[in-house]
């Protein structure tokens, strides 16, 4: 809840909201269950980890809710809009291990594929979009890597490279599919930094995370899913034993790590 919204009594607005969403695919023979009649709402201003053990359905929830896998059914709304109304409030970041960093492109350039968007097809990025990448590079603590070939990058700089591309686009909605994997302590602390300074500003953020033992120091709500939405709400009240359990299965020792690695 927002300060404003916790100020007046009253629920900060939906940002994003899922009801009944479900995705299958076919490996082979079979059909394979993604996402299961998943309902999920977010509001302003919540900074939301999404956990679950590997294959359960966390990156597949942001990606159907950008519309980049289809759904068999269910709806998604953000802002109270579809997306094609909504899709300038909207950033995604991918996994690193989606992208070919072996393409010969600067960071800097990489940074400014976040004001495209705004620009439109057939206008070139001038002093106002330089000064947003510029900030974006300031915020993410690489200013020093802009002209950098991605290709020379370390873990933790490809996804701060990322994190400042996403703050480029300026949204009010940020979707980050694991922003912390493959960092080292100083781009750990860097991007808690941004996502803590974005939280202030009052907008919502979205991470897939894996690491449920700095997850407090993050996030203030987790959703925890298995294919299907196990629980969602406040960390303290949502990551309770029977919970956890419902995610993940076994003891309580196999719960410290979650899933660490992709999904």
């Amino acid at each position: 809840m927002t300060a404003s919204a916790a100020a007046s009594g009253a629920a900060a607005p939906a940002v994003m909201s899922l009801e009944s969403v479900t995705r299958d695919y076919r490996q082979g023979d079979e059909t394979v269950h993604a996402l299961r009649s998943t309902d999920l709402t977010l509001r302003a201003g919540e900074l939301v980890g999404i956990l679950g053990p590997s294959g359960s359905g966390k990156s597949t929830l942001l990606k159907a809710v950008m519309g980049l896998v289809p759904t068999l059914s269910g709806d998604v709304s953000l802002f109270g809009r579809d997306l094609a109304r909504s899709r300038r409030r909207v950033a995604y970041m991918p996994q690193t291990a989606e992208v070919d960093w072996d393409f010969p492109t600067t960071v800097r350039d990489v940074v400014s594929m976040g004001t495209y968007g705004r620009l439109g097809w057939w206008r070139r990025p001038g002093a106002a979009q330089r000064a947003v990448v510029d900030k974006a590079l300031e915020a993410a603590g690489i200013p020093d890597l802009a002209e950098r070939q991605i290709s020379q990058l370390s873990g933790g700089q490809k996804q701060r490279t990322f994190v400042a591309r996403t703050l480029a686009q300026e949204p009010d909605l940020y979707l980050m599919d694991e922003p912390f994997a493959g960092v080292d302590v100083a781009s750990e602390r860097a991007i808690a930094g941004v996502l803590d300074s974005l939280r202030q500003e009052g907008k919502t953020i979205v991470i897939v995370h894996h690491d449920l033992s700095t997850l407090t120091r993050i996030c203030d709500r987790v959703a925890l899913v298995n294919v299907e939405l196990v629980a969602a709400g406040p960390i303290d009240r949502t990551l309770v034993p029977e919970n956890l359990r419902a995610a993940y299965g076994g003891s309580s020792m196999d719960w410290a790590g979650a899933d660490g690695g992709r999904e």
